[in-house]
């Protein structure tokens, strides 16, 4: 028997866009198939997040060791210092469980992943109504310096130079009709891919 290939959906998407929103209500719906792609990175854990459930959080030097054992499907400096990648184990995992790998990763990785597995791969920009919303929802989420959020601002404007990369644009106008048409983008491409 052949093993279980499945499909990559990948979510990116400046900070504050709403993707992990989405990818969480992806996850939810159990016709989809889907399991979450586990990143790593060298930052420490914020908030509640937890190891192995939210990222794979690993000091520098370790991090670094799986770079140069070529253990990375792809990974990046995303902000000075804090390093994210997708492990090739964890893309593994997710096939030998009969299931399809869905991303919430950032706009280089995504793309990165895309060029990589070109057939196999839905590449899908969320992208928020304007700048200025975005910057709202960032402070709604009280998470963030306002160093941090102006960082984040100015690494979006620049991040969504690469929309016209991606295979589909996704507006997060609405979150409920963005649920929607993202669930449909995903069964589309799933039984466009099975035929």
């Amino acid at each position: 028997m052949i093993p279980f290939k499945g499909k990559m959906f990948v979510f990116s998407a400046p900070s504050g866009s709403g993707k992990t929103t989405i990818v969480h209500h992806l996850l939810s719906v159990g016709h989809l198939n889907l399991d979450f792609s586990i990143s790593a990175t060298s930052r420490p854990a914020r908030g509640k997040e937890i190891h192995e459930k939210d990222y794979y959080f690993m000091p520098l030097s370790a991090f670094e060791k799986h770079i140069k054992d070529d253990n990375f499907v792809e990974y990046e400096e995303v902000y000075k210092g804090a390093m994210y990648g997708t492990l090739k184990s964890e893309v593994d995992r997710i096939w030998k469980e009969g299931k399809h790998v869905v991303f919430d990763i950032d706009v280089i990785g995504g793309l990165k992943i895309k060029r990589q597995f070109p057939e196999d791969t839905l590449a899908v920009f969320v992208k928020p109504p304007s700048l200025k919303i975005m910057e709202q929802r960032l402070r709604d989420r009280k998470t963030d310096t306002e160093e941090k959020i102006l960082e984040r601002l100015a690494k979006a404007e620049n991040e969504i130079n690469y929309a016209k990369d991606f295979d589909f644009i996704l507006i997060n106008d609405d979150l409920s009709t963005a649920k929607k048409d993202a669930e449909l983008l995903v069964e589309n491409f799933q039984n466009k891919s099975d035929n």
